[in-house]
């Protein structure tokens, strides 16, 4: 197959969504199939354009060596977008305008091309148009692919408070996921989203995330990163790695630390490792919390190391955005069998997750953070029990592989239509 994947965010960036195009892309390509991406310059999560990274158009070649050994090449057309230093609803919104106008001559220039399945990410939905026109008028198929719900997101978060804007973006976002030949997302309450927003069932595809359980993986010895930051080994290690955004709510993860702080609690390190929008201010306002360690984004080929510092894995997130997002960092803390401490309302998707792989507490609620963390804690046999469970879901479930290849076939009986 021709296959040509629309979407701001891509390789290298290191989380994100742009880590699981990159990985898509990159997977397609070793299977022998013709891959071309249209994409941004990295700047996630930092929101900055990477250094020594041409901030114009540009067409590069990747080759990259998967870790069963298939090379894959795939060409990336590169466009320049405009990236605020402190992004704000409205400096959002313009943020992926400039990607969407940028990118739209050369996702046009690929018509010629003539692409099986045009693959559009969203967010952003800006660039769903021209994706959707692309396949068309290439006569190939429209395939639209969403992380994330970034209209309810927004509305949900208070990024954009408009009632009237929310009606009529609404509308607009249900008018365009229809037009597509299929419309996929990473989790079945995700898919019950686009059933309320009038997308046929028939039309719908699971496309969870997925993790490389060959490269993330529980380590039979302490992580090299303990002693590099000096926590000694009897201390329990509550770990935060990721986006530090709005989604994350990060605040009562840090309200939780100051709780074990004002208790004099010394047996548990707090770490969070990241970078993103937030992290200033939330440095600003907790960075002298002895118990608590700031990390930037670490490596790529540390990251199985990374993971294993954990005791326990942290992910917080806001009770408004429940079921609009599902966190991508959660199936490498599940391939690394450890368990995960969230915060989430009773029955969401994330809920149901972690639940016999963790504890679920309520949104916002710091002092249940911090008294199930401490249970946690003072319970090795706990943590040891609820890894292995983890680490069975993510075998069985969200393989690289066992999930790229349901993609593929999907993938070949839509074109199979071409």
């Amino acid at each position: 197959m021709r296959i040509l994947i629309h979407g701001t965010n891509f390789y290298p960036e290191k989380i994100g969504i742009g880590k699981y195009t990159g990985e898509m892309a990159v997977w397609l390509s070793s299977r022998g199939h013709e891959v071309r991406v249209v994409a941004a310059p990295p700047y996630y999560p930092e929101w900055r354009v990477s250094d020594g990274c041409f901030r114009g158009w540009r067409r590069e070649e990747i080759r990259k060596e998967t870790d069963k050994g298939r090379g894959g090449s795939l060409l990336v057309y590169r466009c320049p977008l405009w990236v605020p230093s402190k992004p704000s609803g409205l400096k959002r919104i313009l943020h992926l305008v400039s990607f969407a106008l940028s990118s739209a001559p050369v996702m046009w220039w690929q018509i010629i091309w003539r692409p099986t399945v045009v693959i559009v990410i969203e967010p952003p939905l800006f660039c769903a148009p021209q994706a959707w026109l692309t396949a068309r008028l290439a006569r190939g198929r429209a395939w639209l692919h969403i992380q994330d719900f970034e209209v309810d997101a927004a509305f949900g978060l208070g990024m954009l408070k408009a009632i009237w804007l929310k009606r009529w973006v609404s509308l607009v976002e249900g008018f365009l996921m229809r037009r597509f030949d299929r419309v996929s997302t990473i989790s079945p309450a995700m898919m019950h989203g686009l059933i309320k927003k009038g997308v046929s069932r028939n039309d719908i595809f699971l496309l969870p995330n997925w993790v490389n359980t060959d490269e993330i993986f529980p380590l039979e010895r302490q992580s090299e990163y303990r002693d590099e930051l000096g926590i000694d080994r009897d201390v329990c290690v509550a770990l935060y790695s990721g986006n530090m955004g709005e989604k994350q709510g990060l605040e009562v993860l840090l309200e939780a630390a100051c709780l074990a702080a004002s208790a004099k609690e010394i047996r548990i390190q707090f770490v969070l490792c990241g970078d993103g929008a937030t992290k200033a201010r939330l440095q600003e306002a907790f960075g002298k919390l002895p118990n608590v360690l700031w990390l930037s984004l670490q490596p790529a080929n540390r990251l199985n190391e990374l993971l294993n510092l954990a005791d326990v894995h942290m992910l917080p997130q806001r009770a408004d955005v429940a079921d609009l997002v599902m966190p991508s960092k959660l199936t490498g803390m599940l391939a690394s069998g450890r368990p995960i401490l969230a915060t989430a309302h009773s029955g969401t998707q994330v809920a149901q997750i972690v639940e016999g792989r963790g504890m679920v507490v309520q949104p916002g609620n710091a002092k249940a953070l911090w008294a199930a963390l401490k249970k946690l804690a003072d319970s090795p046999e706990d943590r040891v029990r609820f890894g292995d469970a983890a680490r069975t879901y993510a075998e069985e479930f969200l393989g690289l592989d066992v999930t790229m290849s349901l993609f593929e076939d999907e993938l070949s009986r839509l074109s199979a239509r071409y």
